[in-house]
């Protein structure tokens, strides 16, 4: 017999409730305006980390409002929030579902540390932890793992790799660097505390701006936000040149073809956007699902017990 009832609780049903009343209170109080953008659009994104589910003759369910909500910063809304769904092909388990929850945020005039404190601001309310540490990425990364990521070659990044899994397959620089962060340094990061990490390499820029670190390395004005071992916010002192964000439009097809991925058309529409005018701003990602996860932490251990039907019963 198919299972019909939710694998969440009541409780946890009740606290997604509390927890989006919440947020948007925060955000009233701070005369951000709430937005709702397409989850189905003609575009889908160029990241060679993500994978859109296509809808045919429709385009593709969106993996993020960003686009969209930059079309707005643009068309001159001011600051802006969203709470809505997003989703990601191939991604499930503990901590992964295809369709999520997001909360999405533009500060125009903001700068990336501003936003920080914004962000650590509203995860204190809502995970009831007041301890925080901020970490630049090299910083670290060199800490727990010993090496330079910025620095060194790919043969000593490939030996320390393999200390940990001497089975490891051959990766790149920038995967090697990926693995190592996610299934290193992570998990090392301080408990019962939001850990904020800056200053991610270069290759890492994604939709962000980059700049000239105190060592002299160019990297990535990004940051990411974790939290008992949990990966909650990705915020950027977003990209605004048009012609820059053609280049890593191609430049991320390049790189999908490398690895036998669809081409995905650059979105027009947003490059327009960025033509006309995106006003200096920071913007923030944070995966409201997984805030649930650690709110809740003793008593769910997936996002299965806090989303009411993840994807094995939806």
């Amino acid at each position: 017999m198919t299972n019909w009832r939710p694998s969440a609780s009541l409780h946890a049903l009740q606290a997604r409730a509390s927890l989006y009343a919440a947020i948007r209170q925060f955000f009233s109080e701070r005369h951000v305006l709430e937005v709702e953008t397409p989850s189905l659009a003609q575009h889908g994104v160029t990241d060679l980390h993500i994978d859109c589910i296509a809808v045919p003759r429709y385009g593709y369910l969106q993996s993020s409002p960003e686009f969209h909500m930059k079309r707005l910063l643009a068309s001159g809304s001011g600051p802006i929030y969203q709470i809505g769904k997003a989703f990601r092909d191939g991604e499930s388990g503990s901590k992964h579902n295809p369709e999520f929850t997001m909360l999405e945020w533009y500060r125009p005039g903001f700068s990336l540390q501003d936003l920080i404190e914004e962000c650590i601001v509203l995860l204190r309310s809502c995970l009831n932890i007041t301890q925080t540490a901020q970490h630049r990425f090299r910083d670290i990364f060199f800490d727990v793992v010993g090496v330079d990521p910025i620095r060194s070659d790919i043969a000593t990044l490939r030996h320390t790799a393999q200390s940990y899994d001497a089975h490891l397959p051959e990766l790149d620089k920038p995967a090697l660097i990926d693995w190592l962060m996610s299934c290193v340094v992570e998990p090392a990061l301080p408990q019962h505390c939001i850990n904020i990490v800056t200053d991610f390499p270069e290759w890492a820029a994604a939709l962000a701006q980059k700049k000239a670190d105190a060592n002299g390395d160019i990297v990535a004005q990004r940051f990411e936000i974790y939290a008992n071992g949990i990966e909650l916010a990705n915020g950027y002192l977003e990209l605004i040149d048009a012609q820059e964000q053609a280049l890593r439009f191609t430049h991320d097809n390049a790189l999908r073809q490398q690895q036998n991925k669809d081409f995905m058309r650059p979105d027009q529409a947003l490059l327009s956007a960025l033509e006309h005018g995106l006003p200096q701003c920071s913007g923030v990602a944070i995966g409201l699902d997984r805030v649930l996860l650690v709110q809740q932490q003793a008593q769910s251990q997936s996002l299965a017990d806090i989303i009411a039907f993840p994807n094995d019963r939806a």
